[in-house]
C-alpha cells in the first residue's frame, strides 16, 4: 500500500469516527439523553481512537500510528464491554434508549472490535517499517477530516462541561449542572 493510500484509508477512518461522535452527539441533544460517565469515556477512547488516522495524515503511515489505534481500541473496547457486563441479565432494560436493537455501548464494543481487527489487518497485511512512511501530500478531504474530528471533540468537550460542571459526573444524569436553575 502506498503512502497515499494510507493516508487516504485514513482519511476515512477519521469520518468514520466522526460518524460515530455525531450520532452520539446528536442522539444525546435530539432526544434529550445525557451520556453517563462510562458513555463519555468511550466517547474519549473514539477520540483517542483518532489520534493514529490524524498522525498518518500529518507525518506519514508509520507502525507506531497503528499501535495508537490498537491501544485506544483495546481501552474503548474494555470500557465498553464494562457497561455491556453491567445491563447483561435478562430484564434489564439496559441504559439509554436502542439503536437497531442494540444499546450505543453494544454497537461502541463493536465498532472498538473491528477498531482492532481493521489495525490489525493493516499490520499483517500491509507492513510498514519506521521511517519508511513519507507524508504525502494532502488535499482538503484529509484537512477537513482532521478539523471535523477536532470540532467534534470541542462540542463534545463543551457539552461535558455542561453536564458536568467542574465536579464528578452524576451516575444518571438528568439535567446539565451549568444549566440548572
Amino acid at each position: 500500500m502506498s503512502p497515499r493510500q494510507a493516508v487516504a484509508l485514513n482519511a476515512l477512518a477519521l469520518y468514520a469516527i466522526s460518524a460515530v461522535l455525531l450520532l452520539a452527539f446528536y442522539w444525546q441533544l435530539a432526544y434529550d439523553e445525557l451520556p453517563c460517565p462510562l458513555c463519555l469515556l468511550q466517547r474519549v477512547a473514539f477520540v483517542a481512537l483518532a489520534v493514529g488516522p490524524i498522525l498518518t495524515i500529518r507525518h506519514g503511515p508509520s507502525p507506531h500510528h497503528l499501535g495508537l489505534v490498537v491501544i485506544a481500541a483495546v481501552l474503548g473496547a474494555v470500557i465498553s464491554s464494562r457497561q455491556v457486563l453491567l445491563h447483561i441479565l435478562p430484564g434489564d432494560p439496559g441504559y439509554g434508549s436502542t439503536l437497531l436493537g442494540l444499546h450505543f455501548y453494544s454497537w461502541a464494543f463493536l465498532a472498538f472490535a473491528g477498531a482492532l481487527i481493521a489495525a490489525g489487518i493493516m499490520l499483517v497485511f500491509f507492513p510498514l517499517k519506521v521511517g519508511e512512511g513519507k507524508p504525502p501530500a494532502t488535499g482538503l478531504i484529509e484537512h477537513a477530516a482532521v478539523w471535523l474530528v477536532m470540532g467534534l471533540v470541542a462540542l463534545n468537550a463543551l457539552s461535558v462541561l455542561l453536564e458536568c460542571g467542574f465536579s464528578a459526573c452524576p451516575a444518571n444524569p438528568v439535567q446539565y449542572q451549568l444549566l440548572e436553575g
